[in-house]
């Protein structure tokens, strides 16, 4: 299973040759099991100005495996936002602890094209997909 981020979905969509892109359809291809969670659900979807484009997308991500946000969750993008501050490192937008969170929390990779999730990776535990 891998989570994957609003942030490849974005370049999925548009069909951008990027390596991120390859990896989601090479996940795609072998039947490897896609995750999402409300943030990325709600990313996503926010993103879509055409209504049919919303529903197509919509219904296509009620296919995957929804991942839930339990407590720990929260607690847990807290203790990742506060570490990585002690560091001296600001992560750009708190809701990306959270998806980490979501990733640790269920022991699986997140797949990305985000640079707030590298310090994750490099200090909290974050298993990246390559």
């Amino acid at each position: 299973m891998v989570l994957i981020d609003s942030s490849v979905w974005i370049d999925f969509f548009s069909a951008r040759p990027l390596p991120h892109v390859k990896a989601m359809e090479s996940i795609i291809e072998h039947r490897e099991g896609i995750c999402i969670c409300g943030i990325i659900l709600a990313e996503v979807l926010q993103g879509i100005r055409n209504d049919s484009e919303f529903s197509k997308t919509k219904d296509l991500l009620n296919t995957l495996i929804f991942l839930p946000m339990q407590y720990a969750v929260f607690l847990r993008s807290a203790e990742i936002y506060r570490k990585l501050r002690k560091k001296g490192i600001t992560v750009r937008k708190p809701l990306d602890c959270m998806i980490a969170s979501v990733a640790i929390e269920n022991d699986i990779p997140l797949l990305h094209n985000d640079k707030d999730f590298k310090p994750i990776e490099k200090y909290c535990g974050l298993k990246p997909t390559f």
